[in-house]
């Protein structure tokens, strides 16, 4: 298997919405982006499935170390490998990836959020700068572009909070504010035992809405002259604002379930977009 399918086979296993927003890029971009995904999705992986923390520090500081090679033209692994070309092409930067890592290692440190203020500084890290490397890989001549991709990815990051909240929960972790559980008179101990609730609705509803607000934002700030050029984020954002309203209209029932939009309806909408140009 070489470096380029080892990334597409994690991307099209994940079943992740990137993957469809990814499909209609030129080979070279979609190349770039899908190792991209796949180094997100390796250090990820590793908060997510280490049990013991210091072997999870171990295993991300050789992620550090790899990083470091990688910018070197020296990778050992395959998603290095991958990267290399993608680097060099469009010009990426060493510090946005080490500041990926930063943002997975906040998992190790926190499994609770005092308010949101510190909640974004974690959105930033793992995922507003994503949208900024994307946004550098599909291309772009006004710097506001990059405004646009920060945003779209606070966006994207607070709706995986939102659809996977049962699921933190189960890591003993919750991402929602806690100011504003103690705002809508919701407690950790009901998050941590899934209880169901009109105030719990209320404080999802309330997280729905900036969450699209969020989008709105982006939206507004991506220059016209760019927006053929992020027709990829624009498919994404099409995806996961969908998924929103359906977890809205399920009734905010994200302690028990995990709501997904099926594989068609994912390539529909991201055919969408692009079609619509």
């Amino acid at each position: 298997m070489t470096p380029d399918e080892y990334c597409q086979d994690m991307a099209a296993r994940s079943g992740s919405s990137f993957y469809y927003s990814f499909l209609f890029l030129p080979r070279n971009r979609r190349r770039a982006i899908t190792a991209l995904y796949a180094f997100c999705r390796e250090v990820d992986d590793i908060v997510d499935e280490c049990s013991d923390p210091f072997v999870a520090r171990a295993k991300l500081a050789w992620w550090r170390d790899e990083t470091a090679a990688i910018f070197d033209g020296r990778p050992s692994h395959p998603v290095g490998h991958a990267l290399v070309p993608a680097i060099q092409r469009y010009g990426l930067a060493a510090e946005q990836f080490r500041e990926i890592i930063d943002g997975m290692e906040m998992d190790l440190e926190h499994n609770r959020y005092p308010d949101f203020r510190a909640l974004q500084l974690y959105c930033h890290r793992v995922a507003g700068v994503v949208g900024q490397i994307s946004a550098t890989i599909f291309g772009y001549h006004d710097h506001r572009t990059l405004k646009y991709a920060h945003h779209l990815g606070l966006a994207f990051q607070l709706t995986n909070i939102i659809r996977d909240v049962g699921e933190d929960a189960r890591r003993n972790r919750i991402y929602l504010p806690l100011d504003e559980l103690a705002r809508y008179g919701v407690s950790v101990e009901d998050i941590l035992q899934r209880r169901e609730s009109d105030r719990f609705r209320r404080l999802m509803e309330f997280q729905i809405d900036r969450a699209q607000g969020f989008y709105g934002q982006a939206l507004a700030e991506l220059p016209a002259g760019d927006r053929k050029a992020q027709r990829a984020g624009l498919a994404m954002a099409a995806i996961y604002r969908t998924l929103l309203e359906e977890i809205r209209r399920d009734g905010c029932r994200v302690l028990d379930r995990r709501t997904a939009l099926t594989p068609v309806r994912k390539l529909w909408l991201a055919g969408k977009t692009w079609a619509r140009g």
